[in-house]
């Protein structure tokens, strides 16, 4: 899928190791298969890189702009120059070129379209052990089939495993950026930091906290005070190592005591700059029996009391709130991580998209995984669409892929750092294959717009489509 046309730095360090320059050469060093003993070289990532093909990517929220051609770029010819895993240049083949002079290493693109990294907003890594669990809605799944499955990560050999083929997956659908709760077990969110600094990935993350008794089942209950020093410890281990940051985590109020929410609002004022993920409004019986056990009259109030929603708060899911909760979503600019499969899954509703957008709430798109039903964002946004169409909205293509893209990157106050090609930002990025299925590539060749085959691409697409996905300028998945 891919070629060099130039590969003068390949050849001199080739020629080093006594082997006969060629452009095979660079190609293994390039595109092989991402392996635990691989380490990033610097030698690697000092090198200017340009990748040639078809170039799209979101440039501003389509909601917010006169005209959606102001919204995005596309380049039918462009060059994407990395740098030091950075983006360096973006733009057009012809106009680059002029710009980068001699030197440029380039590798042919012009199979695929060069597209960033997807960015997932909630998703439960330790859930893998039970995606696709039959029947039941939220209360009952989570207590026949989540906590059974989480209550293994007591053992920091099952949590790395499972964080290896977690990240893998990621990668394979093209999501190089995720928001993730682990479990109880601070071994857990170890793994998973450990996992995701050996390639480079940009993960938020954090320990479940659970105390409240009977909800939170023995094997995974911790008092509070002891999540809180392990919180502690796990953010000042973590949060900033490479790329690398923290979550406080409460699962949900239902699996918390007063006391615990509490001291996870002190964590957010200990620590600057550390995010807050938990689960708001999923689900109705949820909902009555949070209100009650906090004598609440507002689910989001739970929160809000105990010093948790702002700008880098993220709620999954929000399908069932109150005018005066997403009022005081937008006032606090918490955000919602909207979680479409997830949703229709377990029964649990449909996100008031139109409420959200009126009141310039940010929305992030999580897989939430193992209710969710894909790690693929492609999926995620097929199922959008469609719990978009039953709510009378019909949401554009521009819309949706800026929601898995630069979208999702500011839902996580990330916008400056990820979700597009602006000089600077880290050089996450995937090659979408648009012929990956027979049925993809028919009816790719009878699109006439840009629009109808990113529309195709959220509609038919799934992990099959990503043809490699690269972390700051490295290739880390490699589809074969």
């Amino acid at each position: 899928w891919v070629a060099v046309s130039s590969c003068d730095a390949a050849n001199k360090d080739t020629e080093n190791e006594g082997e006969k320059p060629c452009v095979f050469s660079f190609l293994r060093n390039m595109f092989s298969p991402w392996t635990a003993t691989n380490k990033i070289s610097p030698a690697h990532l000092d090198r200017r890189i340009g990748y040639r093909g078809p170039i799209f990517h979101m440039i501003d929220d389509p909601c917010n702009v006169a005209r959606l051609e102001d919204s995005y770029e596309y380049f039918a010819d462009g060059l994407l120059v990395v740098e030091g895993g950075k983006v360096k240049h973006c733009g057009a083949a012809s106009d680059v070129l002029l710009e980068c002079g001699t030197g440029l290493e380039i590798v042919d693109c012009s199979k695929n379209l060069i597209f960033p990294g997807m960015v997932d907003c909630h998703v439960h890594f330790p859930q893998m052990d039970m995606i696709g669990s039959y029947g039941e809605q939220l209360l009952d799944w989570l207590t026949r089939y989540t906590f059974p499955a989480e209550e293994r990560f007591s053992s920091p050999a099952y949590c790395a495993k499972v964080a290896k083929l977690f990240t893998e997956e990621l990668l394979r659908a093209g999501t190089t950026t995720a928001m993730v709760f682990c479990t109880v077990h601070r071994a857990s969110a170890e793994a998973l930091f450990r996992e995701a600094s050996r390639r480079n990935m940009l993960i938020i993350a954090g320990k479940v906290m659970m105390d409240r008794e009977p909800y939170a089942p023995p094997g995974l209950r911790a008092p509070a005070e002891q999540s809180y020093l392990e919180s502690k410890a796990l953010i000042d281990e973590w949060h900033g190592h490479k790329r690398c940051l923290y979550a406080v985590t409460p699962r949900f109020a239902i699996t918390s005591t007063s006391e615990e929410l509490e001291l996870a609002g002190k964590l957010v004022a200990e620590h600057e700059g550390v995010y807050v993920q938990t689960h708001v409004n999923e689900n109705l019986a949820e909902i009555e029996l949070a209100k009650e056990l906090f004598k609440s009259d507002s689910y989001l109030a739970i929160y809000d009391r105990a010093g948790l929603l702002g700008p880098r708060c993220v709620l999954g899911h929000c399908v069932h709130m109150t005018e005066a909760e997403w009022d005081r979503m937008a006032e606090t600019r918490s955000v919602v991580a909207f979680c479409p499969t997830s949703n229709l899954f377990l029964g649990s509703g449909l996100m008031d998209i139109k409420a959200a957008t009126a009141r310039g709430v940010r929305i992030g798109l999580g897989s939430d995984i193992g209710a969710g039903t894909s790690l693929s964002q492609l999926q995620t946004l097929n199922e959008a669409y469609k719990v978009a169409q039953l709510q009378g909205l019909s949401l554009h293509p521009l819309r949706q892929v800026y929601m898995a893209t630069l979208g999702g990157a500011r839902a996580l106050s990330l916008g400056d750092r990820i979700g597009s090609f602006a000089p600077g930002k880290d050089a996450d990025f995937v090659m979408l294959d648009e012929a990956s299925t027979p049925m993809l590539s028919y009816r790719r060749g009878l699109c006439g717009s840009l629009l109808e085959r990113l529309f195709l691409l959220t509609t038919l697409a799934d992990d099959r489509a990503v043809a490699a996905t690269f972390i700051a300028g490295r290739c880390q998945h490699r589809r074969l």
